[in-house]
């Protein structure tokens, strides 16, 4: 099989699976691995974030397209710790918010900032998303056992992006990939005027 193939065929797969795990809610009985993996999924603005983070590092190139995820994952499971400390953090839900419509732009205007800029922009915006899911941890949770789930599930949807974002580059057209980015732009204007 070509390795064009095979991204096409992970992608497919990937795809496919995204709206089953969107539909997912998390249990408040349930293992607290369970919730983590679950949580991410239950918020639009999430999503849309997680997949904006890997389509703009597809758009990137080159050390972007690990470093970028790695350092949302990263700086999440932090602003977690902080959200379940109970240390508060200003300005959560404007900021994550504001990650879907910013990240939404970066990518349908295909921004490409050095390296240490780019991962600082999705450093700021990891510390608002994973401070809002750790002040969320049901009481019952396991933090570090959740933070897994939680970084699991977090890791695959920008996996979501980075296949959807290198199908397009083999397949299609960047422009795909721009469109992608403004339809999530669009989402989180909506997002904004609906708060």
């Amino acid at each position: 099989m070509k390795t064009s193939s095979k991204y096409f065929t992970v992608l497919l797969a990937a795809l496919a699976l995204t709206p089953m795990l969107a539909q997912a809610h998390p249990n408040h009985g349930a293992a607290s691995f369970a919730n983590g993996l679950a949580h991410p999924l239950t918020g639009f603005d999430h999503l849309l974030a997680m997949v904006a983070v890997g389509l703009w590092a597809v758009q990137l190139g080159g050390r972007a397209v690990w470093t970028v995820p790695l350092t949302f994952v990263s700086v999440m499971t932090l602003g977690e710790v902080l959200g379940m400390s109970g240390m508060a953090l200003p300005f959560v839900e404007t900021g994550i918010l504001a990650s879907v419509l910013i990240l939404g732009v970066l990518v349908a205007a295909s921004v490409r900032l050095p390296l240490a800029v780019s991962t600082a922009v999705v450093g700021v915006f990891a510390l608002v998303h994973g401070h809002a899911h750790g002040a969320e941890m049901p009481v019952n949770a396991s933090g570090f056992v959740y933070a897994l789930g939680f970084a699991g599930t977090t890791a695959l949807l920008h996996l979501t992006g980075i296949g959807w974002g290198l199908a397009m580059k083999h397949f299609a057209t960047t422009t795909v990939i721009r469109y992608t980015g403004g339809s999530i732009a669009a989402l989180g204007v909506y997002l904004c005027l609906a708060a």
